[in-house]
């Protein structure tokens, strides 16, 4: 749990944004002694949103308005590629002599496919996509990245904490990789590890 000075420090937003948040229900604190507010990992995933919205200029009254919009909205919590991306960057998996890679547009198109079909509820048919990718010799971050969050969504954190490794060794900037790791980190009762990740994501979002 963390009191609400931890969670200004780590995502680095104001307290009246805070508890502007909190009085419009959107996070509900428990109580610790003197009745300190107390929060959650997944409390953070509320005012980290929060967080986005401010540095896209929403001003501050407006946020948790914003926030009611974006309420119940489904959300994978991956990211779309365009074409002409990012270069590619380092393979999940074994070592292996490395194919020719694919091309940067067969790569985002396969990135934006498992998208569709992670949010369709098709995991299985989501993982052979970005796997044929991978397999293909695609390096990309991006990839690597949604196939961690489609691990999650399918139960299996121990391969999700490889593609994500293997995200950051291709992107170590990549803030949302950090906290995805975090929040996972959590999960598997590793808080140091967790608490690791959190201060990166911190560092990175400033």
């Amino acid at each position: 749990m963390y009191k609400l000075g931890d969670v200004e420090r780590l995502l680095g937003l104001p307290r009246s944004t805070l508890q502007a948040l909190v009085r419009a229900g959107f996070v509900t604190p428990a109580r610790g002694a003197r009745n300190a507010q107390l929060f959650t990992f997944q409390d953070l995933i509320v005012f980290r949103t929060a967080q986005a919205l401010a540095k896209a200029g929403v001003p501050q009254r407006g946020i948790a308005r914003a926030m009611k919009k974006l309420h119940g909205r489904s959300a994978s919590g991956q990211y779309p590629l365009e074409f002409g991306g990012a270069p590619a960057a380092r393979t999940l998996g074994a070592r292996r002599p490395a194919p020719e890679p694919m091309a940067q547009e067969d790569v985002a198109a396969r990135i934006n496919r498992g998208l569709e079909l992670h949010e369709a509820g098709r995991l299985e048919e989501a993982a052979e996509v970005y796997r044929a990718a991978i397999e293909s010799g695609s390096e990309d971050p991006v990839l690597l990245f949604n196939l961690g969050v489609l691990l999650e969504d399918m139960g299996r954190p121990e391969d999700a904490l490889i593609a994500y490794r293997a995200t950051l060794k291709s992107d170590p900037r990549d803030a949302d990789c950090h906290f995805n790791l975090a929040l996972l980190y959590e999960s598997l009762d590793q808080p140091k590890d967790a608490l690791r990740h959190m201060a990166q994501y911190r560092r990175l979002t400033k």
